[in-house]
């Protein structure tokens, strides 16, 4: 049986994630769900059980180390060991930096999107590196190529994706995969959600979301990913011909990644 513990799975694309493992793996699979909504993680997991796997709730805020901590070993001690983590939890934010009057929130934002994941990975080191497991971090676009009017966003994301590049090396020798997915603008609400200059829900997004991916296909992706332990998994074209433009011609990425904003809070 593989025990997979997934941050961020009360909604979006962490609940689908979970949703999909269960119904490919049903029995074969032990899910350990995580988040700050109890209930919200409650009723994922349910859907989990009823396609045949187990599952263990714990409510867990990533941006409290000693919580992170509270999660592997909960995983640990119910299931004796972890197979796969997947650090998706996860805040956005979208401000022209010149807006911003208090930058607390900057740092709020590094705790959850970096060091939540930095936190959970170093704990669950040794059980993974026992089983020869799979780490998964969800990044962005936003870590590849800077995306105006996201800054702290993308300073968050540019860092997740170090960190994990250094520790696919480190780890390269202990059989234990590192996975970095790069999602586009994806259907969930985290925009809607995530930080305004003001450090509030921000209540709309800020990009266009036309040809937003569905949650469905990047969990996909994203399972697909772990299971193959690819390096990692960039999701749009745009993402995959941006990243290698920019290394010839960074100025025709820059005014690609401004033609993502909405015409209201482009720079002026």
């Amino acid at each position: 049986m593989k025990t997979i513990v997934i941050t961020g799975a009360s909604d979006g694309i962490g609940a689908e994630l979970a949703r999909q493992i269960a119904r490919r793996d049903g029995a074969q699979c032990a899910l350990v769900l995580a988040a700050r909504n109890r209930d919200a993680l409650e009723a994922v997991a349910a859907q989990c059980q009823a396609l045949g796997a187990q599952t263990l709730v714990v409510p867990t805020d990533v941006g409290v180390q000693a919580q992170c901590r509270a999660l592997i070993d909960a995983a640990v001690q119910r299931f004796g060991g972890i197979d796969a983590l997947v650090n998706n939890a996860g805040l956005s934010a979208q401000a022209l930096f010149e807006d911003v009057q208090d930058l607390g929130w900057y740092e709020d934002l590094m705790r959850v999107n970096l060091w939540g994941s930095v936190w959970c990975t170093h704990a669950a080191l040794a059980p993974l590196k026992a089983s020869k497991g799979r780490i998964v971090a969800v990044s962005s676009l936003a870590g590849l190529i800077g995306v105006p009017g996201r800054t702290a966003y993308s300073a968050t994301k540019f860092a997740m994706t170090g960190f994990f590049e250094a520790l696919r090396a480190e780890l390269k020798g202990a059989g234990v995969s590192v996975t970095t997915a790069y999602p586009g603008v994806v259907a969930t609400q985290i925009r809607y959600r995530g930080y305004n200059a003001a450090g509030q829900a921000a209540g709309a997004s800020g990009l266009k979301e036309d040809d937003a991916m569905s949650v469905e296909e990047c969990a996909r992706l994203i399972r697909e990913g772990m299971e193959c332990r690819q390096r990692e998994v960039v999701m749009t074209a745009k993402g995959k011909i941006g990243r290698f433009i920019k290394l010839l011609a960074p100025g025709i990425v820059e005014n690609m990644a401004l033609a993502v904003l909405k015409d209201e809070v482009k720079p002026k």
